[in-house]
């Protein structure tokens, strides 16, 4: 194989190659300076961040030719440095515990820890991805922990210290890698194109560090990724393609909408998203993205993006709070959702729903920037006829907002349900509420209520402790759908406690438990056992999807 990945063409040889864990290499080189060497090291933190690179780097560094003692520099020529280098120098062994977890080869390992090098300092052993041990296996590995002999150093390097016993931990010296913030990870980026002759633009360099979320090497896999893409060359509207992203400007345009509660506009922002063919839940982190750094610039006034201060002069912050805790719940759900649109716009509309409540308990009036009366940015609609009808206006006549029953009266039209009302249980309630002509709006936020009780032509309903009471209008619409399928004045009254089953989480239980069905299904199918006893494999919830045929 002639082409090598950039992860590994450009490893790095030595500690000043390493990008970032300046905290991991001062210890480092601390200790060896100062003579004061560990029997045991384990490196821990998240994959690609450089624990075993680190590791490796590290054993050249007690073991180079070049000098008399350990060094912070080996020369990378020496035999020792090209054999460590190559994997095949004698006083070096590396395993991989995935591979090796039995205790046999535990004890088949640690034979060998008695004799002492004989073309080296030191005998070290580097046991990657240690987690991955069996209980036996660090038994065996306990004892030798225990009293080493001083010409034996065990490097270990692992993405879950937590599950390494604690009497393992506790003779080891843990150094904790963090991950590599974003800006380095551009840095470095930038540098191997320059060195490999590669045209890019910032942007796509941006775009690739952004997706690494901290992992070097996650962040060089997407480069070569990306090269491939681009046929040797990085453009930013390619990488987007390639990552499934979209430009900020589109959801900066749907926030707009939702701040001003446009519903027409939100649906007309959203559509054009849909249009590009993007995945819905990265659209819903660039929404919290965005609502995250317009809540830093109301505190801090941070940022430098137009667009940002923008939007933090028409939102108030407590409304930022809002509807980053909306984002963060249905992120939160987002993989048990059938639909993922479905799921995105149900975090729209109740962003547009809710509203926080004053200390007078009366709905917070947004007032509206004057200075301000266009979005941020102006996007161009895609060439398609969207039809969109307006929504009807209820006005209310109230001295006060603040009632905990309202009554509507009931239309002339329908005639009335013969169901007696109070009788009305859960399930029975499930059924009317399915049945009830509601605008998309207040049949999703209505849905998330619990029924109580219907006695004397009064529902009795239950909100959880953290939802926002719905605004005045949606809670006429309700009504008044309620008294047109009764045939009778309606009064509603709302509560507030803990909530066991909604219509909503009635519909969520009927997902999971046909999900269920499905597995136990798949699970019976003879060609499926096959496959899972063949290769050790197991069904994940998340592929099951229903095909549409």
């Amino acid at each position: 194989m002639s082409y090598q990945v950039l992860a590994r063409k450009y490893r790095p040889a030595s500690f000043s190659e390493v990008v970032g864990q300046e905290h991991i290499l001062q210890a480092l080189e601390n200790s060896i300076t100062h003579n004061k060497l560990h029997q045991a090291y384990i490196f821990s933190g998240t994959r690609g961040v450089g624990k075993t690179t680190i590791a490796r780097v590290f054993a050249k560094c007690l073991n180079c030719l070049n000098g008399d003692q350990p060094t912070i520099s080996p020369c990378n020529e020496c035999s020792a440095c090209e054999e460590i280098k190559a994997g095949r120098h004698i006083e070096f062994l590396e395993v991989d515990a995935a591979s090796r977890t039995g205790v046999d080869d535990m004890r088949e390992l640690l034979e060998s820890v008695q004799y002492k090098p004989a073309n080296a300092r030191y005998k070290i052993y580097l046991i990657d991805e240690v987690h991955m041990l069996s209980k036996s296996s660090f038994n065996a590995l306990l004892k030798t922990l225990e009293e080493p002999p001083p010409h034996v150093i065990f490097l270990m390097a692992t993405t879950e210290a937590e599950k390494v016993p604690k009497t393992v931990l506790s003779r080891c010296l843990q150094l904790n890698l963090k991950i590599i913030p974003e800006s380095k990870i551009q840095a470095h980026i930038s540098s191997l194109l320059d060195l490999e002759s590669i045209k890019y633009d910032e942007e796509s360099i941006r775009l690739i560090a952004n997706s690494a979320q901290g992992s070097i090497r996650d962040g060089l896999t997407l480069l070569d990724q990306a090269i491939a893409h681009g046929n040797g060359s990085l453009n930013s509207e390619e990488v987007k393609a390639l990552l499934g992203t979209i430009d900020q400007s589109y959801v900066i345009e749907l926030l707009y909408k939702i701040i001003q509660t446009d519903g027409d506009g939100a649906y007309e922002a959203l559509y054009k998203i849909t249009e590009l063919n993007v995945e819905y839940e990265q659209v819903l982190k660039i929404l919290i993205s965005i609502i995250h750094k317009i809540s830093l610039h109301q505190q801090l006034d941070n940022s430098e993006d137009h667009s940002i201060q923008d939007l933090a002069k028409l939102i108030d912050p407590q409304i930022t709070q809002l509807h980053y805790e909306i984002a963060l719940n249905a992120l939160s759900k987002f993989h048990i959702h059938p639909q993922p649109k479905q799921a995105l716009e149900l975090c729209i509309l109740r962003m547009l729903a809710f509203q926080p409540m004053s200390e007078s308990g009366l709905p917070k009036v947004e007032k509206k920037n004057p200075e301000i009366t266009a979005p941020p940015k102006k996007i161009e609609a895609p060439d398609k006829n969207i039809s969109i009808e307006p929504k009807s206006s209820i006005a209310i006549e109230s001295n006060s907002l603040d009632h905990s029953t309202q009554e509507a009266v009931a239309p002339e039209k329908n005639p009335p349900n013969n169901l007696n009302k109070s009788d009305m249980d859960m399930l029975e309630w499930n059924s009317v509420f399915g049945s009830l002509e509601l605008s998309m709006f207040v049949n999703q936020v209505f849905s998330e209520f619990e029924f109580i009780s219907m006695q004397n032509d009064v529902l009795k309903l239950k909100k959880s402790d953290d939802m926002i009471n719905p605004t005045d209008s949606l809670k006429t619409e309700f009504i008044e759908a309620l008294s047109s399928h009764f045939g009778s004045k309606i009064a509603l009254e709302i509560e507030s406690g803990d909530i066991t089953l909604s219509p909503a989480a009635a519909q969520e239980n009927a997902v999971k438990d046909q999900l269920n069905k499905d597995k136990n299904a798949l699970l019976e199918n003879p060609a499926i056992q096959d496959i899972i006893s063949s290769f050790d494999g197991k069904i994940v919830d998340e592929s099951i999807k229903k095909i549409n045929q």
